[in-house]
């Protein structure tokens, strides 16, 4: 097998994002109304909290080895953004997506199609735009002589999304079943039990051990962080599960039992194919009127190289949690950066 050098290796970052407030936009989503029906299309999902250049600025500081930043956005971009930026690639959904699928508001499709993007390298890295760096990182971090470093820690159950009682997605659950179809966890394990077993996961490996010896994969543990990805493992994803991710494709709207981008992750994990990474390299925070102080506290320890500032804010509370957050990024982040105008 080939052994990468790391020197040589081209990785790329990958960002969506969406202004929920352009008008334009929104006058887009409004027409395809009656396509709605059993989708999540809360205000929380397309809600922009303006802080992508703070992002960025991150990426300047704690990422210099990046070779290129893609953007990916329905076809806006921020007006501060520096779209003539060497590293910079601005990607419109038109560019990548089959035209039938288009005009899209489902996460689900933007993000399980990056392998279309034929500029984007082999190994990447992708950020949600509310993932940020907070520490100096470096190549190791995300890819090990090419294979994409993760947390490979099982779970008894997958995390399911739910308000007021009601199920409002069903992806890990949906992604486990699809990886259990085409993995057996017996071989993954016997094959690759230094990854499982790993003395990197700390306290966490207990649940490897104890749950090694069940007959299927139950569910992983998701970090809500930047992930590392394969443009290979996409492409051979589709190969076996075709059918079924164009079928979440061609919904304009995310349904509740659409497998995610998550399937990919769980995916290079079943297969072996991944580095095993302390669990300990980044923080997920959900955001709201009760966390944002101690989340803004965790943010000043400087302790994580990544963390995610999850939107999870009550409408009326939403411009205050956001101005908290945005000005301890600012603290942090107070020079521009070179992708900014």
């Amino acid at each position: 097998m080939r052994s990468y050098n790391q020197k040589e290796m081209d990785i790329d970052i990958i960002i969506t994002w969406v202004d929920g407030n352009d008008p334009a936009w929104q006058s887009e989503k409004e027409k395809y109304r009656s396509e709605t029906a059993g989708a999540d299309v809360r205000k929380v999902r397309y809600r922009d909290w303006d802080n992508l250049q703070y992002l960025f600025r991150s990426i300047e500081r704690y990422a210099p080895w990046v070779h290129k930043v893609f953007l990916v956005t329905c076809g806006h971009a921020p007006v501060w953004l520096n779209i003539a930026h060497p590293k910079l690639k601005l990607i419109k959904h038109e560019d990548y997506l089959p035209k039938e699928w288009l005009p899209t508001f489902s996460s689900r499709t933007i993000d399980m199609n990056f392998h279309r993007i034929d500029a984007l390298s082999e190994h990447f890295v992708y950020f949600n735009d509310d993932t940020f760096i907070t520490g100096m990182t470096k190549e190791e971090d995300f890819f090990h002589d090419g294979i994409p470093c993760d947390t490979g820690i099982m779970k008894m159950w997958p995390d399911l999304s739910s308000i007021n009682g009601r199920i409002t997605w069903l992806a890990p659950l949906i992604d486990v079943i699809i990886v259990n179809q085409h993995f057996s966890k017996k071989d993954s394990v016997r094959k690759n039990w230094k990854k499982w077993a790993n003395y990197r996961y700390g306290a966490l490996l207990l649940s490897n051990l104890y749950l090694a010896p069940t007959g299927r994969f139950t569910g992983f543990r998701d970090s809500h962080l930047p992930v590392s990805y394969l443009k290979s493992t996409y492409k051979k994803v589709w190969e076996a599960e075709g059918p079924l991710l164009s079928e979440t494709c061609s919904h304009r709207f995310r349904q509740p039992t659409d497998p995610n981008h998550w399937l990919f992750t769980y995916w290079q994990l079943a297969s072996g194919n991944f580095y095993p990474r302390s669990p300990g390299i980044g923080l997920h925070c959900p955001v709201n009127k009760d966390t944002i102080d101690d989340t803004i506290a965790e943010l000043m320890k400087n302790k994580y190289k990544m963390m995610c500032f999850n939107d999870e804010t009550e409408e009326e509370h939403f411009e205050a949690v956001r101005d908290k957050l945005n000005n301890a990024l600012k603290n942090m982040f107070p020079q521009k950066s070179s992708y900014e105008l």
